[in-house]
């Protein structure tokens, strides 16, 4: 099915969900023209670095999205326990209440994770940072408050990874609800 792609950003989404579906090592050429309509040629010129400059620029656009929509308002929320809860209803919906899979969870785990590495790491890193400034104003000390951070953001990497293994959502919104209850009770 042909799709009208005018620009760089069009294709963009396109190629994540061939990589979320194929990882980057299966995201043939092919499969990635049969996605985006476009031909080896217009790729490439979207895309002079290959394969590596497309997955590069997703990954780079998946942080944008995260600094715009969780990292920031976690950071900047004149509620930080409004702005944890916000930031759970922001990863529910971006991942599709978990029938899509992490594709930065997918490149941290791929064979071709090198090239990556420091996207990858940025994006964990800022999250389990901004997470726990929140919880640092909501009055956790710093080693708590990391601690916290990186377990909400280890609960709902595994609830992703569950949810797609038992095909059952309500494995990932439990998992969010519940992360998110440690976070607020005890802070």
């Amino acid at each position: 099915m042909a799709r009208s792609v005018a620009e760089r950003a069009d294709v963009l989404p396109l190629l994540a969900e061939v990589f979320r579906a194929h990882g980057y090592e299966g995201a043939t050429l092919a499969l990635i023209s049969d996605a985006t309509g476009l031909g080896k040629g217009s790729l490439y010129n979207f895309f002079p670095g290959g394969k590596e400059q497309m997955a590069m620029e997703v990954l780079t656009s998946i942080d944008r999205w995260f600094v715009d929509h969780v990292y920031t308002p976690l950071r900047t929320s004149a509620d930080p326990a409004r702005g944890i809860a916000d930031m759970f209803a922001a990863v529910d919906g971006y991942f599709r209440s978990g029938q899509r899979v992490c594709l930065v969870g997918v490149v941290a785990l791929g064979a071709s994770r090198d090239p990556f590495g420091d996207k990858v790491k940025t994006y964990f890193v800022g999250w389990i940072d901004a997470l726990a400034a929140a919880l640092r104003r909501l009055g956790n000390d710093k080693t708590v408050a990391r601690h916290k951070a990186e377990q909400a953001v280890l609960d709902i990497q595994g609830a992703l990874v569950l949810t797609r293994a038992l095909d059952d959502a309500k494995v990932f919104s439990r998992a969010l609800a519940a992360s998110q209850r440690r976070l607020l009770d005890t802070a």
